[in-house]
């Protein structure tokens, strides 16, 4: 079973763990070692103009790329390629093209970059990916690392105010919040959602809670995550926060209580989306239309829900106080 950045398997007994085997490719400054990270792949040169960011804006773990590459101010730098909300079993497709085709790579499947790496890629044909446009092919989709380094390693090529999303001074705590966020949150709606059985769930519904609760009392005294500046951290948190009331709560079966019903994290998450490449790059009808039409094994009738009404992301937050 095909998620939207990996493939869904079973632990015993009926517990989801995610597929975490990407491409592990990086692109890096004149295809050095990088200073963070392991290299089990192929390092490619920083290039621009040379790249394409293959991303949907109804995938979490893509969007997670489109903001950082907004906010970063690479639009000029790294093109950009969006596939549509819903796609078969085998690939993301580019139905929101003219005539169904990326305009740069010519493709009509995100399947088609793949194989012109790894004509037997025998993996989920996952978004993001950066495609090296002259050939066609696919370098990496292992999305942690492509926002870590159009970050690090795309440096030069940054707006000249570009936030710090890395800052080194809390970088280490920043690492432990990410990584508890990513295994509780952002993988914890999924491991709710896909629960094969009732105790699996329970567990993974105590979990996600266990955090969201965390979360409530960690930014009750600080406007973002690691302190008054917004990091990489919050963009990670961001987008699992975006999809919950509209599809998490009910189609996961993540609801104990709608986000709107927290008010410190529903505050939080109003302050992000109204700052530019948040809420810009959040599309709440293409967000249902991937999980409630995709994911039929969960909605078998694909029936897209109207609301919530997402006016209510633009209300007054007051997060600015602190």
């Amino acid at each position: 079973m095909a998620t939207d950045s990996g493939t869904t398997r079973y632990l015993t007994p009926g517990e989801f763990d995610r597929d975490m085997d990407y491409i592990p490719d990086r692109i890096t400054q004149g295809a050095r070692r990088p200073e963070h990270g392991p290299v089990e792949g192929e390092l490619w040169p920083v290039e621009p103009g040379r790249y394409r960011l293959v991303a949907a804006k109804a995938c979490p773990w893509a969007t997670r790329s489109i903001i950082v590459r907004q906010l970063l101010g690479l639009e000029d730098v790294i093109s950009l390629g969006l596939c549509g909300p819903t796609h078969d079993e085998r690939s993301w497709t580019f139905d929101l093209d003219p005539g169904g085709h990326d305009p740069v790579l010519g493709i009509e499947r995100l399947q088609e970059a793949y194989f012109a790496r790894h004509p037997d890629y025998p993996r989920g044909i996952t978004v993001p990916a950066v495609v090296d446009v002259p050939t066609g092919a696919v370098v990496t989709n292992d999305f942690p690392w492509i926002t870590h380094d159009l970050f690090f390693e795309w440096r030069d090529h940054h707006r000249p105010d570009a936030p710090d999303l890395w800052p080194d001074d809390v970088r280490e705590e920043m690492d432990q919040v990410m990584q508890r966020i990513f295994t509780e949150v952002n993988n914890g709606v999924y491991r709710c959602g896909f629960a094969g059985a009732q105790d699996a769930y329970d567990a993974a519904y105590d979990r996600l809670w266990t955090a969201l609760d965390w979360l409530e009392e960690r930014l009750a005294d600080r406007r973002y995550l690691m302190g008054d500046r917004i990091t990489e951290a919050d963009v990670r948190l961001f987008t699992t926060l975006a999809r919950f009331d509209a599809v998490y709560h009910g189609h996961f079966k993540c609801n104990r209580n709608k986000l709107t019903e927290m008010p410190v994290l529903w505050a939080y998450a109003r302050d992000l989306f109204q700052t530019p490449a948040f809420g810009y790059n959040t599309d709440f009808d293409q967000i249902k239309a991937h999980y409630y039409v995709v994911q039929d094994d969960i909605n078998p009738s694909q029936v897209i829900p109207k609301g919530p009404d997402p006016a209510v992301w633009l209300t007054p937050h007051a997060r600015e106080r602190l």
